[in-house]
């Protein structure tokens, strides 16, 4: 039993709508996808300013647009095979209504890893170097869409007495972690600043693919701790032992990202 303060921290009352005109409207969680892409795109041009760069500017361009339909066309049919596939089974209009919400980063990073592949065998670019790059650069748009759940009074945590604990809009009455804060920190700023990181101290001694399984397994890893603070869908509920989807559909992550960090070291 939680023994819950007298005074609680107030959630901010932001408008999910940045601005709305007529039937229009523009909110933060599209602004933080929209900021997230381009962002991860200048710095894709960075990477390959120098004289033997790995894309040309028209592949960084073009790659923008794929990667973009990997991550919503990824992220919605992974919500909707991974969390609610039998609604969607027996309402399949419902499937591309994205505007009712239910996005998956588990299957928004499996679309982007179609994009990476495919693109990568249709213009000869090596596909783990691909991979490295936009690697790097993810954990922006994981801080970004973190930030925009946290406005819009979503994905919050468990009930806790700690001093920073908020009553959520649609949480109840209950106090709880703001859990999209603790994982804006881990999946984003932690493993951003880890990954650049890694990728200066280990510049030409690992062969490509290292960065691309140190993502993984640190987004499963930030995401397994967040898990623990993070109230579950109403509709999963808990697993054996108190377990959650997300930590279990981060597992495979974890060994692909060990696999491929140990194949990158084998290789150099």
């Amino acid at each position: 039993m939680f023994s819950f303060p007298l005074l609680t921290l107030p959630f901010p009352a932001i408008d999910p709508v940045i601005v709305a005109i007529g039937p229009f409207a523009i909110r933060w969680y599209a602004l933080a996808y929209i900021v997230g892409l381009i962002a991860g795109w200048r710095m894709v041009l960075g990477f390959n300013a120098g004289p033997d760069p790995l894309l040309s500017r028209k592949d960084i361009d073009d790659f923008l647009v794929w990667m973009a339909l990997g991550v919503v066309l990824g992220g919605r049919l992974g919500y909707v095979l991974f969390y609610q596939p039998g609604h969607y089974l027996a309402n399949p209009g419902e499937i591309l209504a994205v505007w009712k919400g239910g996005m998956s980063f588990h299957g928004g990073i499996l679309g982007v890893i179609g994009a990476i592949v495919l693109f990568a065998r249709l213009r000869n670019i090596p596909t783990f170097a691909l991979g490295d790059q936009i690697a790097r650069v993810t954990p922006l748009g994981l801080l970004l869409g973190r930030l925009a759940n946290f406005i819009n009074g979503e994905l919050y945590g468990r009930p806790s007495d700690v001093a920073w604990a908020m009553v959520f809009p649609h949480g109840g009455p209950a106090p709880r972690h703001p859990s999209q804060l603790y994982e804006a920190l881990l999946e984003g700023a932690v493993l951003f600043a880890v990954l650049w990181w890694l990728a200066r101290r280990l510049d030409g001694k690992v062969a490509p693919g290292f960065l691309t399984g140190a993502f993984l397994v640190g987004y499963a890893i930030a995401r397994g701790i967040a898990e623990i603070f993070r109230e579950p869908d109403v509709f999963l509920g808990y697993f054996a032992a108190g377990t959650t989807m997300g930590q279990w559909l981060s597992l495979p992550m974890l060994i692909a990202g060990l696999w491929f960090m140990a194949r990158a070291r084998k290789a150099a």
